[in-house]
C-alpha cells in the first residue's frame, strides 16, 4: 500500500437508509440528565466523554480493583453492523447504554443485558468525502441525546424512542467540513467544533439551543479583521488558516469556563502562513453563555508539522511546588507534556517538558511558555525536512487520565516515530485536500535502535517525575485511557487485539482480554443493580491502521493482519 493510500484509506462514503428501528423500545422509565447530574453524575453513570467536565477520565467505581480484575470476563457483546474506527465511549445513564458508531449510527441497548431498544441510522451523502469517518459519542441533556455527524449536521434524538426531535446544518460538507465530535452540553447549550483543518476552512464552535436546535452564538478560532489575535496572520491567510476544533471541549462549572483544544495551521507548512497564527495549536477559554473568548495559551506556534492541540485540557486541582493551583494538564501532540494555571483573566505557563523524544524543541521559554524551535526540523516550503515525533505526535487525540487516589497522570503515548514532507506552495480548491505537501511524500519512521513503540505512561504532575511506563514492542499505543478507583488503569490500542488493565501504581498488566478487532475506542466503567461492569468499543480503522500501515511500510518485521470489525465488549468479575 502506499502511502497515499495509508493516508487516504478509509476516506470513503458510505450510504445507509435513514431509519429509527424501534426493536425492544421505546424506553421506559428513561432518567432526565439534568444540569445538577452533568455536574455532580453519580459513581455509576458515563455521561460525558471524560465521565467528568474536568476531562479527568475516572472512575470512582471499586468492585472491579487489584485483587479481582483476573476474574472479568465477558458479560454480553453487541455486533454494531459497521466497521471502520470505532472510538466513542459507551455513553451510560442509568441502565441505558447509547453507542455511537461510524456511518452515522446510535445505537440504544440495555446496559444490563446488551438488549437492543432501537438504532438510528443516518442516510450520508454519496460524495461525501472525509478523513476520519467516525464518531467519538453522543451528548445527553434532558430527554434528548444529540449527535454530530460526518455530513456536518447537529442531530437531537429523542432518548426513548431514536426519532428525530430536529436536524441542523453546521456547515457545508463540500467544503470539507464535517464533524467527529462528542457535543458538549452545558446550561441547555449543545457545543461543538468542527473537523476539517486538511481542507483550509476556518475553525469555529458553536453552540445550539438543546431543546429547539436555535444558533446561540458562533467563535471562529481564527480571529477575523479588528478581533485579537488577527495581527498574527499575513494578509487573507487566516480566512482558510485551519484551527479545526475536533474533539470535545472540558468545563469548568466553579468558574463558568469553557476549555477547547484548538488544531493545527493550514497549509502544513509554516512558510505558507507566515506568523503566530492563533489560535491555532492552543487552548481556548471561552464563556458558555457568550462564546466570548476569555483568554487562550498557544502551546506551539506557526505550526508546522500538523501538530492539531484538539485534546481539551484536564482540569486538576493540584499542588506543585508548595502552593495549591487550579492546573490544566495536557500531554501534547507537540511532544510537550504541558501543566498551565487557570486563572480568571489568564492562563499560566507553569511547566513543560518533553514526555517523548523530540528533536524540534530547544527548550521553552520559562517566562512566556512559548517553545523554542530548531529549525533544522521546522518544515519548509521546497525542501524535505524531518522532525521527530510524526505528524502523530508524542500524543494524538486519544485522552490521558487523571487518578485522584494516586495523584498520576497515565499517558498513550508514541515513542520513536519520526515524519517528514517537502512543503509546496499549492492553491486552494474548496472541498479538496489542501496539505501543502504531497500525499504520497508523507512518511512515519523508526529511529535507528527503537526498541519498543507504544508506551504507557504514569507522570507525577506535582513533580514532573515518570513514575513508570509500560512498553510495546510492536506495536503503537492508539487509544483513550480509563482509570478508576479500584487502582486500575483500561486500555486497548494495540494492534495485538488485546483489551487490558494495569495495575495504576506499578504499570504491572494485570488482566487481557483478544477481542474481535483493534481498539481504538474509550473504555468506561458503569454500575447496574449493584454489579460494575467495564465497557468499550472494539473496532480498528482511521489513525491507527494508518500508523499500522506505516509501520508495515517500514520493513520492521510487523504485519498488516489487524481485521476491522465493531463489537460493543461488556465484561464483570466473576461472582
Amino acid at each position: 500500500m502506499t502511502r497515499k493510500q495509508w493516508l487516504l484509506s478509509s476516506c470513503v462514503a458510505f450510504t445507509c437508509l435513514v431509519s429509527t428501528v424501534a426493536l425492544a423500545g421505546p424506553i421506559e422509565n428513561y432518567s432526565p440528565v439534568t444540569p445538577a447530574r452533568l455536574e455532580n453524575p453519580e459513581p455509576g453513570n458515563w455521561m460525558l466523554y471524560r465521565r467528568t467536565y474536568d476531562g479527568q477520565g475516572f472512575s470512582p467505581l471499586n468492585q472491579i480493583n487489584t485483587s479481582n480484575v483476573k476474574n472479568l470476563t465477558p458479560v454480553w457483546t453487541f455486533s454494531t453492523g459497521v466497521v471502520e474506527g470505532h472510538e466513542a465511549p459507551p455513553i451510560v445513564n442509568n441502565g441505558v447504554m447509547f453507542v455511537a458508531t461510524p456511518m452515522g449510527q446510535v445505537i440504544a441497548l440495555n446496559a444490563k443485558t446488551g438488549e437492543e431498544y432501537w438504532r438510528y441510522k443516518r442516510q450520508l451523502p454519496e460524495d461525501l468525502f472525509q478523513l476520519h469517518p467516525t464518531s467519538r459519542g453522543v451528548g445527553l441533556w434532558q430527554d434528548k441525546l444529540y449527535l454530530a455527524t460526518t455530513d456536518d449536521h447537529l442531530v437531537a434524538l429523542d432518548a426513548k424512542t431514536g426519532k428525530v426531535v430536529w436536524d441542523k446544518k453546521v456547515q457545508d460538507y463540500k467544503k470539507g467540513q464535517y464533524m467527529t465530535l462528542m457535543p458538549l452540553v452545558v446550561d441547555g447549550k449543545v457545543i461543538v467544533g468542527g473537523s476539517g483543518g486538511e481542507f483550509g476552512v476556518r475553525g469555529y464552535v458553536v453552540a445550539f439551543d438543546a431543546n429547539d436546535g436555535k444558533e446561540l452564538w458562533r467563535t471562529f478560532t481564527i480571529p477575523g479583521e479588528g478581533e485579537p489575535g488577527h495581527d498574527t496572520w499575513r494578509g487573507d491567510d487566516w480566512k482558510s488558516g485551519g484551527g479545526s476544533a475536533w474533539m470535545t471541549g472540558t468545563y469548568d462549572k466553579d468558574t463558568k469556563t469553557i476549555y477547547w483544544g484548538v488544531g493545527n495551521a493550514a497549509p502544513w507548512p509554516g512558510e505558507a502562513h507566515p506568523g503566530d497564527n492563533l489560535y491555532t495549536s492552543s487552548v481556548i477559554a471561552l464563556d458558555p453563555e457568550s462564546g466570548k473568548i476569555k483568554t487562550y495559551h498557544q502551546y506551539h506556534q506557526n505550526d508546522s508539522w500538523d501538530w492539531d492541540e484538539v485534546d481539551a485540557p484536564m482540569l486538576v486541582n493540584l499542588e506543585r511546588d508548595g502552593r495549591p493551583l487550579k492546573a490544566l494538564i495536557h500531554p501534547g501532540r507537540d511532544a510537550i507534556f504541558w501543566i498551565l494555571e487557570a486563572k480568571p483573566d489568564r492562563i499560566n505557563y507553569v511547566a513543560g517538558w518533553p514526555f517523548v523524544h523530540t528533536d524540534v524543541w530547544k527548550g521553552i521559554d520559562k517566562e512566556t511558555g512559548r517553545p523554542i524551535v530548531d529549525p533544522e526540523h521546522k518544515p519548509v516550503l521546497g525542501k524535505r525536512v524531518t522532525f521527530c515525533p510524526s505528524l502523530w505526535g508524542g500524543k494524538d487525540w486519544p485522552s490521558a487520565a487523571y487518578n485522584p487516589n494516586t495523584k498520576l497522570v497515565y499517558v498513550p503515548a508514541n515513542e520513536n516515530f519520526c515524519g517528514g514532507f517537502t512543503g509546496e506552495k499549492v492553491p486552494l480548491k474548496p472541498g479538496e485536500l489542501w496539505l501543502g505537501t504531497k500525499a504520497e511524500d508523507i512518511g512515519l519512521t523508526v529511529r535507528p535502535g527503537a526498541d519498543h513503540f507504544g508506551e504507557l505512561q504514569a507522570w507525577d504532575p506535582a513533580t514532573g517525575k515518570k513514575v513508570w511506563s509500560h512498553n510495546f514492542p510492536k506495536s503503537q499505543l492508539f487509544a483513550s485511557v480509563t482509570t478508576t478507583a479500584g487502582d486500575l488503569i483500561f486500555a486497548g490500542g494495540t494492534n495485538d487485539r488485546d483489551f487490558r488493565a494495569f495495575d495504576a501504581k506499578t504499570g504491572e498488566v494485570l488482566w487481557q482480554q483478544k477481542t474481535n478487532s483493534g481498539i481504538v475506542g474509550m473504555p468506561i466503567a458503569y454500575e447496574v443493580d449493584g454489579t460494575e461492569y467495564i465497557a468499550v468499543q472494539s473496532g480498528w480503522g482511521v489513525d491507527a491502521q494508518r500508523i499500522q500501515d506505516a509501520l508495515v511500510g517500514n520493513n520492521i518485521g510487523l504485519e498488516n493482519n489487524v481485521p476491522q470489525g465493531g463489537v460493543v465488549w461488556v465484561f464483570a468479575v466473576k461472582k
